[in-house]
Protein backbone atom coordinates (compact mmCIF):
# COMPACT_ATOMS: atom_id res chain seq x y z
CA UNK A 1 0.00 0.00 0.00
CA UNK A 2 0.95 3.59 -0.40
CA UNK A 3 1.52 5.80 2.70
CA UNK A 4 -1.08 8.43 1.35
CA UNK A 5 -4.06 8.61 -1.07
CA UNK A 6 -3.44 10.84 -3.80
CA UNK A 7 -6.96 12.47 -4.95
CA UNK A 8 -8.45 14.42 -7.39
CA UNK A 9 -10.89 17.38 -6.59
CA UNK A 10 -13.07 19.55 -8.35
CA UNK A 11 -11.26 22.82 -8.06
CA UNK A 12 -13.83 24.97 -9.75
CA UNK A 13 -16.04 24.71 -12.13
CA UNK A 14 -15.33 25.50 -15.90
CA UNK A 15 -17.06 28.31 -17.94
CA UNK A 16 -16.92 26.49 -21.14
CA UNK A 17 -14.26 24.19 -21.88
CA UNK A 18 -12.60 22.62 -18.37
CA UNK A 19 -8.80 22.94 -17.96
CA UNK A 20 -6.35 21.61 -15.99
CA UNK A 21 -7.18 24.86 -13.62
CA UNK A 22 -10.34 22.79 -13.24
CA UNK A 23 -8.80 20.19 -11.01
CA UNK A 24 -6.72 19.66 -7.89
CA UNK A 25 -4.33 17.21 -7.00
CA UNK A 26 -4.07 16.47 -3.50
CA UNK A 27 -2.58 14.15 -0.71
CA UNK A 28 -4.17 12.67 1.88
CA UNK A 29 -4.31 9.84 4.63
CA UNK A 30 -5.53 6.05 2.80
CA UNK A 31 -9.01 6.30 4.18
CA UNK A 32 -10.11 3.14 6.92
CA UNK A 33 -13.35 1.19 5.73
CA UNK A 34 -15.80 1.50 8.51
CA UNK A 35 -18.65 -1.14 9.32
CA UNK A 36 -19.71 -3.20 6.23
CA UNK A 37 -17.29 -1.17 4.30
CA UNK A 38 -14.14 -2.08 1.82
CA UNK A 39 -11.01 -0.31 0.91
CA UNK A 40 -10.81 -0.67 -2.60
CA UNK A 41 -7.18 0.46 -4.09
CA UNK A 42 -7.58 1.79 -7.56
CA UNK A 43 -6.78 -0.56 -10.66
CA UNK A 44 -8.25 1.67 -13.76
CA UNK A 45 -10.65 4.35 -13.74
CA UNK A 46 -13.55 5.55 -16.26
CA UNK A 47 -13.40 8.94 -17.62
CA UNK A 48 -16.56 9.42 -19.72
CA UNK A 49 -17.95 12.39 -21.29
CA UNK A 50 -21.10 12.26 -18.81
CA UNK A 51 -18.77 13.87 -16.27
CA UNK A 52 -18.72 16.91 -18.15
CA UNK A 53 -22.81 17.84 -16.55
CA UNK A 54 -21.32 16.86 -13.52
CA UNK A 55 -18.96 20.17 -13.40
CA UNK A 56 -22.07 22.10 -13.59
CA UNK A 57 -24.13 23.27 -11.14
CA UNK A 58 -27.02 22.27 -12.59
CA UNK A 59 -29.80 19.62 -12.11
CA UNK A 60 -29.13 16.54 -14.56
CA UNK A 61 -30.03 13.11 -14.32
CA UNK A 62 -26.71 12.65 -12.43
CA UNK A 63 -26.05 14.65 -9.11
CA UNK A 64 -23.44 17.42 -9.30
CA UNK A 65 -20.13 17.58 -7.89
CA UNK A 66 -19.57 19.78 -5.02
CA UNK A 67 -16.45 21.89 -5.43
CA UNK A 68 -13.60 20.69 -3.39
CA UNK A 69 -15.15 17.27 -3.30
CA UNK A 70 -13.44 14.45 -4.93
CA UNK A 71 -13.74 13.60 -8.39
CA UNK A 72 -16.16 10.30 -8.97
CA UNK A 73 -15.45 7.72 -11.70
CA UNK A 74 -16.57 4.02 -12.40
CA UNK A 75 -13.24 2.25 -10.93
CA UNK A 76 -12.21 -1.59 -11.44
CA UNK A 77 -10.34 -1.93 -8.21
CA UNK A 78 -8.80 -4.68 -5.77
CA UNK A 79 -9.79 -5.03 -1.85
CA UNK A 80 -7.22 -4.49 0.81
CA UNK A 81 -9.42 -4.25 3.77
CA UNK A 82 -13.25 -5.87 4.10
CA UNK A 83 -15.51 -5.17 6.95
CA UNK A 84 -18.01 -6.65 4.11
CA UNK A 85 -18.67 -10.38 4.36
CA UNK A 86 -19.07 -11.05 0.67
CA UNK A 87 -16.15 -9.58 -0.12
CA UNK A 88 -12.21 -10.57 0.78
CA UNK A 89 -8.78 -9.01 0.50
CA UNK A 90 -7.38 -9.74 -3.41
CA UNK A 91 -11.14 -9.45 -4.31
CA UNK A 92 -11.54 -7.64 -7.62
CA UNK A 93 -14.02 -5.49 -7.41
CA UNK A 94 -16.17 -2.49 -9.70
CA UNK A 95 -18.28 0.27 -8.29
CA UNK A 96 -18.48 4.51 -8.78
CA UNK A 97 -15.63 5.84 -6.74
CA UNK A 98 -13.30 8.17 -6.36
CA UNK A 99 -10.72 9.54 -8.62
CA UNK A 100 -7.95 8.58 -5.94
CA UNK A 101 -5.59 5.35 -5.74
CA UNK A 102 -7.98 3.92 -2.55
CA UNK A 103 -11.78 4.56 -1.95
CA UNK A 104 -13.91 2.84 0.86
CA UNK A 105 -17.45 2.07 -0.44
CA UNK A 106 -20.12 0.33 1.59
CA UNK A 107 -19.45 -3.79 0.43
CA UNK A 108 -23.60 -3.60 -1.13
CA UNK A 109 -22.58 -0.50 -3.90
CA UNK A 110 -19.93 -3.11 -5.18
CA UNK A 111 -19.81 -6.12 -8.01
CA UNK A 112 -17.30 -8.26 -8.36
CA UNK A 113 -15.57 -8.76 -12.10
CA UNK A 114 -13.87 -12.31 -12.91
CA UNK A 115 -10.27 -11.75 -14.46
CA UNK A 116 -10.97 -14.70 -16.46
CA UNK A 117 -13.61 -13.84 -18.33
CA UNK A 118 -11.38 -11.02 -19.65
CA UNK A 119 -9.02 -7.90 -18.76
CA UNK A 120 -10.68 -6.49 -15.44
CA UNK A 121 -10.46 -3.03 -17.96
CA UNK A 122 -13.27 -4.04 -19.41
CA UNK A 123 -15.46 -3.98 -16.73
CA UNK A 124 -15.55 -0.52 -17.52
CA UNK A 125 -15.80 -0.62 -21.03
CA UNK A 126 -17.40 -3.61 -23.26
CA UNK A 127 -18.72 -5.06 -20.05
CA UNK A 128 -19.55 -2.51 -18.47
CA UNK A 129 -21.67 0.92 -18.77
CA UNK A 130 -20.53 1.42 -22.02
CA UNK A 131 -21.47 -1.46 -23.53
CA UNK A 132 -24.40 -2.02 -21.35
CA UNK A 133 -25.26 1.22 -22.76
CA UNK A 134 -25.05 0.23 -26.62
CA UNK A 135 -27.05 -3.30 -25.42
CA UNK A 136 -30.03 -1.86 -24.29
CA UNK A 137 -29.94 1.68 -26.06
CA UNK A 138 -29.82 -0.09 -29.73
CA UNK A 139 -31.64 -3.50 -29.09
CA UNK A 140 -34.66 -1.80 -26.37
CA UNK A 141 -35.03 1.56 -27.63
CA UNK A 142 -33.81 1.19 -31.27
CA UNK A 143 -35.33 -1.91 -31.25
CA UNK A 144 -33.23 -2.92 -34.75
CA UNK A 145 -35.05 -5.52 -37.58
CA UNK A 146 -32.92 -7.67 -40.03
CA UNK A 147 -32.57 -4.97 -42.99
CA UNK A 148 -32.39 -1.81 -41.49
CA UNK A 149 -29.64 0.89 -42.00
CA UNK A 150 -28.42 1.68 -38.39
CA UNK A 151 -26.25 4.68 -38.59
CA UNK A 152 -23.75 5.46 -35.45
CA UNK A 153 -22.47 8.67 -34.36
CA UNK A 154 -19.50 8.79 -32.16
CA UNK A 155 -18.50 5.13 -33.88
CA UNK A 156 -15.03 4.89 -32.80
CA UNK A 157 -16.06 5.52 -29.70
CA UNK A 158 -16.82 3.27 -26.46
CA UNK A 159 -20.43 2.89 -26.73
CA UNK A 160 -20.47 3.78 -30.71
CA UNK A 161 -18.27 1.06 -31.16
CA UNK A 162 -20.14 -1.74 -29.82
CA UNK A 163 -23.49 -0.44 -31.05
CA UNK A 164 -22.61 -0.90 -34.45
CA UNK A 165 -21.01 -4.32 -33.70
CA UNK A 166 -24.45 -5.34 -32.48
CA UNK A 167 -26.40 -3.78 -35.00
CA UNK A 168 -24.44 -6.10 -37.43
CA UNK A 169 -25.28 -8.90 -35.53
CA UNK A 170 -28.81 -8.17 -35.91
CA UNK A 171 -28.54 -8.57 -39.71
CA UNK A 172 -28.87 -4.24 -40.40
CA UNK A 173 -26.60 -2.42 -42.49
CA UNK A 174 -24.19 -0.23 -40.10
CA UNK A 175 -23.07 3.17 -40.94
CA UNK A 176 -20.28 5.08 -38.64
CA UNK A 177 -19.09 8.72 -38.00
CA UNK A 178 -15.84 9.31 -36.57
CA UNK A 179 -13.59 12.22 -36.80
CA UNK A 180 -10.29 10.51 -37.98
CA UNK A 181 -9.07 8.51 -40.50
CA UNK A 182 -7.57 5.74 -38.39
CA UNK A 183 -11.04 5.61 -36.88
CA UNK A 184 -13.08 5.09 -39.86
CA UNK A 185 -10.57 2.14 -41.25
CA UNK A 186 -10.71 0.67 -37.92
CA UNK A 187 -14.98 0.38 -37.89
CA UNK A 188 -14.60 -0.54 -41.67
CA UNK A 189 -11.32 -2.75 -41.75
CA UNK A 190 -11.87 -4.48 -38.18
CA UNK A 191 -15.20 -3.76 -36.57
CA UNK A 192 -17.18 -5.10 -40.05
CA UNK A 193 -19.45 -1.43 -40.47
CA UNK A 194 -20.18 -1.57 -44.00
CA UNK A 195 -19.59 2.04 -44.19
CA UNK A 196 -18.17 4.75 -42.12
CA UNK A 197 -17.77 8.98 -42.37
CA UNK A 198 -15.06 11.56 -41.26
CA UNK A 199 -17.33 14.21 -40.04
CA UNK A 200 -14.09 16.40 -39.62
CA UNK A 201 -13.06 15.90 -43.57
CA UNK A 202 -16.24 14.44 -45.71
CA UNK A 203 -19.38 16.73 -46.46
CA UNK A 204 -21.59 14.36 -43.88
CA UNK A 205 -24.87 14.72 -45.15
CA UNK A 206 -23.45 14.25 -48.69
CA UNK A 207 -21.58 11.23 -47.67
CA UNK A 208 -24.65 10.00 -45.73
CA UNK A 209 -26.90 9.50 -48.53
CA UNK A 210 -24.06 7.64 -50.62
CA UNK A 211 -23.87 5.49 -48.20
CA UNK A 212 -26.95 4.65 -47.13
CA UNK A 213 -29.15 5.27 -50.18
CA UNK A 214 -32.21 3.75 -48.82
CA UNK A 215 -31.98 6.40 -45.64
CA UNK A 216 -31.53 5.54 -42.05
CA UNK A 217 -34.12 3.42 -39.79
CA UNK A 218 -31.79 3.84 -36.99
CA UNK A 219 -30.09 6.73 -35.71
CA UNK A 220 -27.91 5.65 -32.73
CA UNK A 221 -26.76 9.83 -31.55
CA UNK A 222 -24.02 10.01 -29.30
CA UNK A 223 -22.76 13.57 -30.45
CA UNK A 224 -25.37 15.75 -31.65
CA UNK A 225 -24.57 18.61 -33.62
CA UNK A 226 -24.33 19.81 -37.31
CA UNK A 227 -24.21 15.64 -37.49
CA UNK A 228 -27.23 14.94 -36.02
CA UNK A 229 -28.80 17.79 -37.70
CA UNK A 230 -27.57 15.87 -41.49
CA UNK A 231 -28.98 12.25 -40.12
CA UNK A 232 -31.98 14.04 -39.79
CA UNK A 233 -32.78 14.86 -43.13
CA UNK A 234 -32.49 11.09 -44.11
CA UNK A 235 -34.47 9.70 -41.28
CA UNK A 236 -37.04 6.96 -43.09
CA UNK A 237 -40.16 6.78 -41.97
CA UNK A 238 -40.71 5.08 -38.72
CA UNK A 239 -37.46 5.30 -38.53
CA UNK A 240 -36.38 5.22 -34.42
CA UNK A 241 -33.81 7.62 -32.65
CA UNK A 242 -31.87 7.02 -29.90
CA UNK A 243 -30.41 10.07 -28.12
CA UNK A 244 -27.32 8.73 -25.71
CA UNK A 245 -25.39 11.55 -25.96
CA UNK A 246 -24.49 15.03 -27.14
CA UNK A 247 -20.88 15.62 -26.55
CA UNK A 248 -20.77 18.08 -29.48
CA UNK A 249 -22.90 20.82 -27.12
CA UNK A 250 -21.04 19.91 -23.33
CA UNK A 251 -18.72 22.68 -23.33
CA UNK A 252 -20.99 25.21 -24.94
CA UNK A 253 -21.63 28.15 -22.78
CA UNK A 254 -25.35 28.85 -24.47
CA UNK A 255 -27.00 26.09 -26.64
CA UNK A 256 -27.39 26.91 -30.26
CA UNK A 257 -30.71 26.20 -31.32
CA UNK A 258 -29.84 26.58 -35.06
CA UNK A 259 -32.33 25.21 -38.29
CA UNK A 260 -34.85 23.71 -36.20
CA UNK A 261 -35.40 19.61 -37.39
CA UNK A 262 -38.80 18.84 -35.71
CA UNK A 263 -40.03 19.48 -39.25
CA UNK A 264 -38.70 15.84 -40.17
CA UNK A 265 -40.36 14.28 -37.11
CA UNK A 266 -43.94 15.42 -38.58
CA UNK A 267 -43.63 14.24 -41.99
CA UNK A 268 -41.49 10.56 -41.04
CA UNK A 269 -43.20 10.05 -37.48
CA UNK A 270 -40.15 9.25 -36.31
CA UNK A 271 -39.39 8.32 -32.31
CA UNK A 272 -37.16 10.16 -30.89
CA UNK A 273 -36.56 8.69 -26.63
CA UNK A 274 -33.18 9.12 -24.50
CA UNK A 275 -32.01 6.34 -23.37
CA UNK A 276 -29.98 5.99 -19.39
CA UNK A 277 -28.94 2.51 -18.80
CA UNK A 278 -29.69 2.74 -14.97
CA UNK A 279 -33.29 2.49 -16.22
CA UNK A 280 -32.08 -1.43 -16.88
CA UNK A 281 -29.92 -1.61 -13.93
CA UNK A 282 -32.24 -5.06 -13.27
CA UNK A 283 -31.02 -6.34 -16.46
CA UNK A 284 -27.41 -6.04 -16.45
CA UNK A 285 -26.74 -9.35 -15.97
CA UNK A 286 -28.37 -10.10 -18.91
CA UNK A 287 -26.47 -7.64 -20.78
CA UNK A 288 -23.06 -8.46 -19.28
CA UNK A 289 -23.41 -12.31 -20.16
CA UNK A 290 -24.32 -11.93 -23.32
CA UNK A 291 -21.54 -9.12 -24.11
CA UNK A 292 -19.45 -11.72 -22.49
CA UNK A 293 -20.15 -14.10 -24.82
CA UNK A 294 -19.95 -11.95 -28.00
CA UNK A 295 -16.88 -10.47 -26.81
CA UNK A 296 -15.43 -14.74 -26.22
CA UNK A 297 -16.67 -15.63 -29.54
CA UNK A 298 -15.15 -12.25 -31.62
CA UNK A 299 -19.02 -10.96 -32.38
CA UNK A 300 -17.85 -7.83 -30.09
CA UNK A 301 -13.93 -6.76 -30.46
CA UNK A 302 -13.31 -3.71 -28.38
CA UNK A 303 -10.56 -1.46 -28.08
CA UNK A 304 -8.89 0.79 -25.04
CA UNK A 305 -7.01 3.54 -25.15
CA UNK A 306 -5.04 3.26 -21.63
CA UNK A 307 -3.09 6.77 -19.80
CA UNK A 308 -0.53 5.63 -17.48
CA UNK A 309 -1.10 7.49 -14.32
CA UNK A 310 -3.62 8.76 -11.92
CA UNK A 311 -1.88 12.17 -12.10
CA UNK A 312 -2.66 11.98 -15.58
CA UNK A 313 -6.22 11.11 -15.13
CA UNK A 314 -7.47 14.81 -16.17
CA UNK A 315 -5.63 14.63 -19.68
CA UNK A 316 -7.59 11.77 -20.43
CA UNK A 317 -10.78 13.19 -19.62
CA UNK A 318 -10.04 16.60 -21.26
CA UNK A 319 -8.86 14.29 -24.26
CA UNK A 320 -12.29 13.02 -24.72
CA UNK A 321 -13.55 16.71 -25.91
CA UNK A 322 -10.75 16.08 -29.04
CA UNK A 323 -11.40 12.78 -29.77
CA UNK A 324 -7.91 11.42 -28.95
CA UNK A 325 -9.29 7.96 -27.77
CA UNK A 326 -10.04 5.28 -29.93
CA UNK A 327 -13.16 2.67 -28.17
CA UNK A 328 -13.31 3.14 -24.50
CA UNK A 329 -10.38 5.49 -22.53
CA UNK A 330 -9.33 4.59 -19.24
CA UNK A 331 -6.85 5.39 -16.72
CA UNK A 332 -4.22 2.79 -15.25
CA UNK A 333 -3.30 3.24 -11.91
CA UNK A 334 -1.65 0.33 -10.34
CA UNK A 335 -1.19 -3.08 -11.13
CA UNK A 336 -2.48 -6.40 -9.73
CA UNK A 337 -0.39 -7.94 -7.09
Amino acid sequence: MRDTNRTWLLAQRPDGRPDEESFEFVERDVPEPGDDEVLVRTLYMSVDPYMRGRMRDAESYADPWEVGDPMQAGVVGEVVESNHPRWSEGDVVTGNLHWADYSVAGGHRLVGVDPDVAPVSTALGVLGMPGRTAYFGLLDVGEPKPGDTVVVSGGAGAVGSVVGQIAKEAGCRVVGVAGAPEKTEWLTDELGFDAALNYKEDDVHGALREAAPDGVDVYFDNVGGPVTDAVFRELNVRSRVVVCGQIALYNATEVPTGPRKLTQLIQTRARVEGVLVSDYEDRFDEATERLARWVGDGTVQYRETTTEGLENAPDAFLGLFDGVNVGKQVVQVAERD
